[in-house]
């Protein structure tokens, strides 16, 4: 028999919960063992819950049970979740999580630290929710060497760039949207600036490239400047705004990681994602672009994924853990500036001597969008000088 202790009781732990329970029968014989939830960790009492015989308040229970396999981290942050992962990991328990930013900084260790212990640790859920990325990714794709990352990683901010689209409302209003809908936070810094994207970026670059990509070195500009007027001149183009994380790798080994919104082409595939759906677009050397498309996040498509890394650990299937990524390669990190590309460029006045202007109806008075050539940021920088520039926004090649 496995048993399984689940740490913290939000919405992801909560659905994983429910799955667990609910689709006991099923997962069993998936995981050809018994799988059951004896512990449920979380500094509230919840007398009403299904599961209130579970709850526990202190993590040195569930450390010192020798029945505990299975330990499922869905706290989030770097401060007690870290300390318990660590914990779990000593005390040879495998831990599946959904935390992203936890794997993103500390996930060279925690792989370690589970091989060293004889344990896995598994985190398919940390990037697009529901949909089997890190999985294809290391073991599908294995036989190729990875050339670009590219994908829509975030939901809420897809789904503000479709209201403000669909709807016609200004970032602020479709953000309020967002916000009463349930899939953005009070705080929804990390969603907007574009830090949980760079997360997922590093954890995808980390299994593609093999070396951990650490957050601060992903150049990361968010989505909060986008105007409706910017959205009028992407449609003008053919294009739609989307926010992307890019991770292109280079012959000599080196990658190019960076976030930042892009005008994207409708007939390229990530152009015509909407609402709050995630699409992850992988190219091998081999096979080719490879699109991963669905449910980014929510309660059960996220905790489909946890339960999925939780019967790999219940079967032993140390074939599923990561490999130990290697340590930081700071010299193989090149900056985004250096990468060459069009760019949409809206003034408050003037002309560009180059490029294609783009023509919208009831613009501000003056006004003008344009695509550029391709360039760097240095010489886009040196072109628009001395020029009232409203944006900038790099276009996908």
């Amino acid at each position: 028999m496995v048993k399984v202790a689940i740490l913290g009781f939000g919405v992801v732990g909560s659905g994983v919960a429910e799955v667990l329970t609910g689709n006991g029968a099923g997962i069993s014989k998936k995981a050809d063992d018994l799988i059951e939830l004896k512990y449920i960790l979380d500094v509230r009492d919840i007398p009403d819950s299904p599961f209130a015989g579970c709850f526990v308040k202190d993590f040195a229970v569930i450390e010192a049970d020798p029945e505990i396999n299975v330990v499922v981290e869905t706290i989030g942050g770097v401060g007690a979740a870290l300390d318990f992962t660590e914990r779990a990991l000593k005390a040879g328990k495998s831990v599946v999580s959904s935390n992203k930013e936890l794997v993103a900084t500390h996930g060279r260790r925690l792989l370690e630290l589970a091989a060293q212990n004889n344990a896995v640790y598994l985190f398919e859920a940390s990037v697009g929710g529901g949909i089997p990325i890190l999985r294809p990714l290391s073991e599908c794709m294995a036989a190729n060497d990875i050339l670009e990352i590219c994908g829509i990683l975030n939901g809420t901010a897809n789904y503000i760039f479709t209201r403000m689209v669909q709807d016609g409302i200004p970032f602020e209003q479709a953000l309020k949207g967002a916000q009463a809908n349930g899939y953005a936070e009070q705080n929804p810094a990390a969603d907007v600036e574009g830090m949980d994207t760079c997360r997922k970026l590093c954890i995808l670059s980390s299994i593609a490239f093999g070396w951990h990509l650490l957050p601060e070195q992903v150049p990361t500009t968010g989505i909060t400047k986008i105007t409706l007027a910017d959205e009028a001149y992407a449609a003008a183009s053919g294009r739609r705004i989307k926010l992307l994380g890019r991770a292109i790798a280079r012959e000599d080994g080196s990658v190019c990681p960076y976030v930042e919104p892009h005008f994207v082409s409708l007939q390229d595939p990530l152009g015509g994602v909407e609402d709050v759906f995630n699409a992850i677009k992988v190219k091998g050397d081999a096979v080719g672009d490879v699109m991963f498309y669905g449910r980014g996040a929510g309660k059960l498509p996220t905790a489909s994924a946890v339960v999925a890394d939780v019967i790999a650990a219940a079967r032993q299937l140390t074939r599923a853990g990561y490999h130990p990524w290697q340590e930081n390669r700071p010299e193989k990190v090149l900056p985004a500036d250096q990468l060459e590309s069009a760019w949409y460029v809206r003034l408050a006045e003037g002309t560009l001597s180059t490029g294609e202007k783009l023509t919208i109806a009831g613009g501000e008075p003056g006004e003008s969008g344009w695509i550029t050539q391709p360039m760097t940021r240095g010489q886009l920088d040196a072109l628009l000088a001395d020029r009232k520039v409203l944006s900038v926004i790099r276009v996908l090649d």
